[in-house]
């Protein structure tokens, strides 16, 4: 990162300190420390006690010219007002400058992209590579599970229950939510951790392993993923390929779940999302399911 003058030096401690105490993931806190970064250099090293509404209401303008989208506007937005949080409860800093700023409007009506049955089996078909087994088992987790790739991530061999058939999952929040594994992906979690490779320390409880020897970082499965990807979208021509992530694959469990019927609080549960409004998203409804209930009508047009 660009090194930042002495006078944001105490701040940013006490923001790392904040964060680590309240439990979010290194990926979390290496996320908003680049996004407040970026509005600290916006300052040209104006104290922090002098920063008004105006300053972080210019440096989000200066933001939205660069291109960037209406969620990573407001991604950077609430970074930085996280920042001023933390600050406050510290009692480093008064004040919260990013407080009250309106969120950009994000597309409501976007569709949420995702694969449906035939297309997340497809995927799985195109996992290859060295360690086939250990990703299988990461996608299936994801894509028959619902876990984000945080959630992958933080997974130990202790979060395993063979005798109940469960995962114990860290989610957002720090929150914990207990998810059965169905029938279909237990041979491949066992196949998984029956080849698991040998951690570097002996004490390493990571349920995946890089071939470092180190818990397969966030970064790499999203890499495998894309790679994945790639190869699922080969012989597609480069303007109708979809940006497929990772993440896509949660979206399709959640998906899946709602068109067979599955309640929505439930799935709300297993997806370990906050606010029922959050899991709503995906009760969007695809150009077939509308083409099948306007063949329903029966239609008499006298002439």
């Amino acid at each position: 990162m660009k090194e930042l003058p002495e006078l944001y030096e105490e701040a940013l401690e006490a923001f790392v300190i904040w964060m680590k105490d309240a439990g979010y993931t290194k990926y979390t806190q290496r996320s908003y420390l680049s996004d407040v970064y970026e509005f600290l250099d916006s300052l040209d090293g104006k104290p922090l006690e002098r920063v008004k509404r105006l300053h972080m209401v210019s440096y989000l303008t200066t933001v939205r010219e660069k291109g960037v989208s209406d969620a990573t506007r407001n991604r950077k937005h609430a970074s930085v007002h996280c920042f001023f949080k933390a600050l406050n409860e510290l009692e480093v800093l008064e004040g919260n400058p990013a407080a009250g700023i309106k969120k950009s409007k994000t597309e409501k009506n976007r569709l949420p992209v995702f694969l449906d049955e035939h297309g997340l089996e497809r995927f799985i078909q195109h996992i290859g590579g060295k360690y086939k087994t250990r990703n299988i088992a990461i996608f299936l987790l994801m894509g028959y599970m619902g876990l984000r790739v945080g959630e992958v991530n933080a997974l130990n061999l202790s979060d395993y229950n063979p005798e109940a058939r469960t995962l114990s999952v860290l989610g957002k929040g720090r929150k914990w939510r207990v998810i059965p594994i169905p029938e279909a992906v237990l041979p491949f979690l066992e196949a998984a951790l029956e080849s698991r490779l040998n951690p570097w320390r002996s004490k390493e409880e990571a349920m995946f392993i890089s071939q470092k020897g180190k818990r397969l970082s966030i970064r790499c499965i999203q890499q495998i993923a894309a790679d994945t990807f790639e190869r699922f979208q080969t012989g597609v021509p480069e303007a109708r390929k979809i940006a497929y992530s990772s993440h896509k694959l949660r979206h399709s469990f959640a998906t899946m779940l709602l068109r067979r019927g599955a309640d929505l609080r439930t799935v709300q549960e297993l997806l370990g999302h906050s606010s029922i409004q959050t899991t709503t998203v995906y009760t969007h409804i695809t150009s077939r399911e509308k083409e099948e209930a306007m063949a329903k009508l029966e239609l008499r047009i006298p002439i």
